[in-house]
C-alpha cells in the first residue's frame, strides 16, 4: 500500500464520485465522528456523488440514505439500497423477492449449529433491522479471539453460505452479492449511471475484509490506516493508505480531494 500522497493530482480532479465503508471507516467506537460528517458534506459540495456501503442492516440505510449527504445507500454488503426521489425514499435489492424468502431455512440451519458448537457467539444487536443477511457479533459487543471468527466461517460455510467478515460481525450471505456488485447495481438502479464504464473516476475508501470485493474493483481504492489491523484478513488490500484513522482518516482523503479539485 502507498501513502494516499502518491495518489497524484491528476486522477483526483477527474473524480465524478466517492463510494466508502461506514463501520471504522467514518465511525469510532461505533459512533459517527464528526469530522467525517463535516467531510461528506465538503465532498458533496465539491461536485461528486458519495455512496454509502455496508454491512449494516437495510433499516439502518432508510435513514442514512435520509438523512445523509448521499445519493444512494447500500445495505447488508451490497444486498439492497435505498436513495432519495425528490422527498420519497426508493428502494431496490440485489436479488428478487422469491430469491430473498428462500433463506429463512438456511439462516435457521446456520443458527442452530452455532447454538450447538458455539453457544457464547450471539447474533448481531442490529440483527432485528436485516432483511437479506444474518449476522454475528464478532467485534461490536465483544472480541472473538482468531479461532473463534475461523470457526463460525467454517459454519456459515458448510451449510452453504457465502460469509463476509467485517471489522464487527460475520455474515451468512445466501447470495452472489458483495459491496462491488452491490455499487454497481445500486448506482444503475439509483443514479441510472454505468459504473463499469467511468469506474476509474471512482473512489472507494473502506477497512476490512469484507471490503476486499470493492478495493479490487476500484482503480483507485484506499484504506483509512486502521485497515493494517486486518490486513492478513484482506484478500486484496487498497492500493493507497491514510496516516490517520478510522473518521479522521476519511477526514484525510476528503481534505486531499477537495485541495486537488
Amino acid at each position: 500500500m502507498k501513502p494516499l500522497e502518491d495518489l497524484g493530482v491528476e486522477p483526483i480532479r477527474s473524480l465524478v464520485g466517492v463510494a466508502f465503508d461506514i463501520d471504522d471507516t467514518v465511525t469510532r467506537g461505533g459512533r459517527l465522528e464528526p469530522a467525517a460528517y463535516r467531510a461528506m458534506h465538503e465532498l458533496a459540495e465539491s461536485g461528486l456523488r458519495l455512496v454509502a456501503v455496508t454491512g449494516r442492516p437495510l433499516g439502518w440505510v432508510d435513514v442514512i440514505a435520509q438523512h445523509w449527504p448521499v445519493d444512494v445507500a447500500i445495505g447488508e454488503n451490497g444486498a439492497g439500497w435505498v436513495w432519495m426521489d425528490g422527498r420519497i425514499p426508493r428502494e431496490g435489492y440485489y436479488e428478487l423477492e422469491e430469491r430473498r424468502s428462500e433463506s429463512a431455512e438456511l439462516f435457521e440451519r446456520v443458527r442452530e449449529r452455532v447454538g450447538q458448537e458455539l453457544p457464547h457467539i450471539r447474533t448481531s444487536i442490529d440483527q432485528r433491522a436485516r432483511r437479506c443477511d444474518l449476522a454475528f457479533d464478532i467485534g461490536e459487543t465483544v472480541q472473538l479471539p482468531r479461532e473463534d471468527v475461523e470457526a463460525l466461517v467454517s459454519i456459515i460455510e458448510s451449510e452453504g453460505a457465502r460469509c463476509a467478515v467485517s471489522s464487527v460481525h460475520a455474515h451468512a450471505v445466501p447470495g452472489d452479492w458483495n459491496k462491488a456488485r452491490g455499487i454497481k447495481r445500486a448506482v444503475l438502479d439509483a443514479l441510472g449511471v454505468d459504473i463499469e464504464s467511468e469506474k476509474d473516476r471512482w473512489l472507494f475508501i473502506g477497512d476490512s475484509p469484507n471490503d476486499a470485493s470493492a478495493f479490487r474493483y476500484f482503480p483507485i481504492s484506499v484504506g483509512v490506516s486502521n485497515v493494517r489491523d486486518l490486513l492478513s484478513l484482506v484478500q486484496t488490500p487498497p492500493k493507497f493508505v491514510t496516516s490517520e484513522d478510522r473518521g479522521a482518516g476519511f477526514a484525510e482523503m476528503a481534505r486531499y480531494v477537495t485541495a486537488a479539485r
